[in-house]
């Protein structure tokens, strides 16, 4: 058993590309708003290390605003083939404008596009209305870099609490749970 959660995430993720998950990097984050209703959506990871995991999405979605009202929440990962799953639990903070603008400038032009045309979690009067403002957006940057929405960007969930679970038989799970500690990480098995 590893001393440092993040590695074994990383070794179990790198398990996962390897035996040909397919999109290893979906994940559920679940939220809560202030109220304290919980809110669970799928989503992409786009990085993980000492830091935290990171993901982006629009800063006015649902999302985003429970975030603004609570900043905690939680991410589940599971890889059916390999029988694992991997639930994280923090704080979560915006990422740079700089980190943003980085991750931003690989995305497809489509999707970047996309960024600016969705009003995420608004209600829409049509299908029609997104993509007209999509198609009134290609016109404007036709031939020309799209900018970082300011409405868009990164969210990094740092870590306070990190389980592991394996795939026993007779339902005999394996469960190690990890905690931030003032020194490193300590961690403990769980009953299944």
């Amino acid at each position: 058993m590893t001393e440092n959660p993040l590695e074994r995430f990383q070794e179990w993720f790198r398990e996962a590309e390897q035996v040909g998950v397919e999109v290893p990097e979906v994940m559920t984050l679940a939220t809560a708003d202030a109220g304290g209703t919980p809110s669970a959506r799928m989503l992409l990871l786009k990085s993980a290390d000492e830091d935290g995991f990171v993901f982006y999405s629009g800063y006015a979605s649902r999302k985003g605003g429970e975030l603004d009202d609570n900043p905690r929440a939680a991410l589940v990962f599971y890889w059916r083939p390999l029988g694992k799953q991997i639930r994280v639990e923090g704080r979560v903070e915006r990422v740079s404008e700089a980190e943003s603008a980085a991750y931003f400038a690989t995305r497809p032009r489509g999707s970047q596009l996309a960024a600016w045309a969705s009003q995420q979690s608004r209600p829409l009067a049509s299908r029609e209305e997104l993509e007209r403002r999509y198609g009134e957006l290609e016109r404007v940057y036709e031939g020309r870099e799209v900018p970082l929405p300011p409405h868009w960007g990164g969210y990094r969930l740092r870590p306070e609490a990190i389980e592991f679970w394996q795939h026993r038989e007779n339902r005999l799970h394996d469960r190690i749970r990890y905690t931030r500690a003032r020194e490193g990480w300590r961690h403990e098995l769980l009953s299944p």
